[in-house]
């Protein structure tokens, strides 16, 4: 040995160890530890993209708010949307006006039509007769649910009686069989 010159000591009772390179692999820490990684990076992952965001809204109103905007430009673009809005406020008063008219026009109307129909009933005459068209449409088909229609054929004769039993022919009610279905 030459332990003495300090050069080298060589120590025979030590086995030597396999030096491989499982320390630079990261499974026993990811095994381990894999969830929490995962979850770290999409937590790292959202907060950049929050912060993204953030900082692109903060660049777009700050331009706005820091440049010195022209008075003149505010002062006429205020004026131009309050043309635009009383422009809308008066086609919408104009609407409302006209559906209003309509309206009471169309009152008035029901108002006289009553009136005449009051009228006729007072002398005994038809009032059915001195309506308009569009009302005509209405009274007949009310009026039509009132008197019974004697053009169609009737469902069955007159000398059919459901409880003397000679009505059927060769219809008649049988019981089921008892017993399962006959399903499978």
């Amino acid at each position: 040995m030459e332990a003495q010159d300090g050069a080298r000591v060589r120590n025979e009772d030590v086995p030597p160890q396999n030096q491989d390179l499982s320390f630079l692999l990261p499974s026993a820490f990811l095994s381990e530890y894999g969830w929490y990684v995962v979850f770290v990076c999409v937590g790292v992952y959202l907060l950049i993209q929050h912060l993204r965001k953030n900082r692109s809204t903060d660049s777009r109103s700050s331009p706005v708010s820091t440049t010195n905007q022209d008075p003149e430009s505010v002062v006429r673009r205020q004026a131009a949307l309050e043309a635009s809005r009383r422009r809308m406020q008066e086609e919408q008063d104009a609407r409302a006006a006209e559906f209003r008219e309509r309206q009471q026009r169309l009152e008035e109307e029901k108002r006289r039509q009553k009136i005449e129909m009051w009228d006729s009933m007072k002398e005994g005459k038809s009032y059915k007769g001195k309506l308009q068209v569009a009302d005509n449409t209405e009274e007949a088909t009310s009026s039509s649910s009132l008197r019974p229609k004697t053009d169609k054929k009737p469902l069955r004769n007159s000398g059919y009686s459901p409880l003397s039993g000679d009505g059927g022919g060769t219809c008649s009610w049988r019981p089921g069989r008892r017993g399962p279905s006959a399903g499978g």
